[in-house]
This record gives C-alpha cells, structure tokens and sequence, in this order.
C-alpha cells in the first residue's frame, strides 16, 4: 500500500496555465494508476481581485498589466493553445476574449469542497473548461448556477450562495493564507503541505514528485 499524498491546488479560474497544470496532474495520477492514493484540494487564488464584474477585454488588460505587445500575447495564445491540445483542453482563443472577476466561482468551489473532494474536482474541471473553452461569463451568476447544476450540484443551493454572502469570508482566510506563505503565482500544486511545484509542469515532473512521496516505484 502506498503512503496516501495530500495536494493543495492554488489556483484561479481565470489562469490558463491552471487549467494546463491540473490537466497534466490528473495525467501524471493516471499514469501512475491504482497504486497511487491522492487527497485533493483546490484553494483561492485571484489573480485580479478588485477587476469589476464586468470583466475587461483579455487584450487591453495584459497589455497594460504586463507590457505586452499584439504580437507577443499571439505568440502567447499561440504556445497556450498548443501545450493545452497536447493535454486535452480546449483553449478557444476567440472565446476567451475577456478576463472576470472570479471570486464567486471560489465560494462556489469552497461549498463544493465540503461536499467532497470528488464535486469540487468535477465543479473544478466544469469552471475552467466554461471559461477557457468555451468563453463563458464566470463572474456572472446566473451563469455559474447553470455550471454548477451541470457538475450534479443543487442548483437552488448554488443560487442561495451566490445571492449571499456565504463562504466569502473561508475564501478570504484560505487566500490570505496562501499569501502569507509566499504564493505569488498560480499554478501551484503544494504535496503534502511541504513541497512545492509551481506553474504548467509536464505530467512527468508531476509524476515524480507523486511517485517520491507516495513511495511508489517508478
């Protein structure tokens, strides 16, 4: 029997290289298969958490928060586009032409959490592919209801959620936790509350760290 591996993923919803980095985890686990026993959590991270519900045009605001010009954020949503069709996920280029606020899909993900480990992967995976596939509104909450229904959760539960402020402050605390450690940049995939890997890693190195841990030869 191997020895069971906790993993904490901070990430955003917004965070194309999120939707890379768990991709490659859940192919780095498959590889591995039946031996491996894996503990998963996704925790908050925002990359803009004062951006208003409205969203900006993805553009204009990477061009303005990092300098980049047309050229180089083609480039980039080029090499994305690519590295997410090696893994199975759909970047759409087209689609995803604005970046949102994203703290409600994060209280979502928290009460999904404590449901089971199982609902928030599956409401995980249904986030991102919303956003970065398909172009969908993930600040708008009548949108996130529809996703969250979609995954096999309560949909009028959902609703209540989104219409209070319930798990907002648990989401705070886990995003201040994270900060205080150090986490500045997403993705990053913490084992065993020890070790750190961070960004689009390849399903190999994934596969290392979990083999390492979990005492699993390679």
């Amino acid at each position: 029997m191997s020895k069971p591996v906790k993993i904490d993923f901070v990430s955003d919803v917004a965070c194309p290289w999120c939707a890379i980095g768990l991709a490659a985890l859940e192919r780095a686990m498959a590889d591995i298969g039946g031996d491996l026993q894996v503990e998963l959590h996704f925790q908050p991270f925002e990359l803009n958490p004062d951006m208003g519900p409205e969203g900006e045009p993805i553009a204009e605001h990477l061009a303005h928060k990092y300098g980049l010009s047309a050229d180089q954020l083609a480039q980039n949503g080029e090499a994305l586009r690519q590295r997410g069709e090696t893994l199975g996920v759909r970047i759409d280029l087209q689609k995803r032409d604005h970046i949102y606020n994203t703290f409600d899909s994060h209280r979502l993900l928290y009460w999904a959490g404590e449901l089971g480990t199982e609902q928030q992967h599956a409401l995980k995976r249904a986030l991102l592919q919303a956003y970065h596939g398909e172009g969908r509104n993930v600040s708008d909450r009548e949108v996130l209801v529809d996703i969250a229904g979609a995954t096999g959760l309560d949909v009028d539960e959902a609703r209540r959620i989104l219409d209070t402020d319930a798990f907002a402050a648990q989401v705070r605390e886990r995003e201040h936790f994270y900060q205080q450690r150090g986490i500045r940049a997403v993705p990053s995939v913490i084992l065993n509350d020890r070790h750190l890997l961070q960004g689009g890693q390849p399903p190999e190195v994934f596969a290392q760290g979990l083999r390492q841990l979990a005492g699993i030869a390679g």
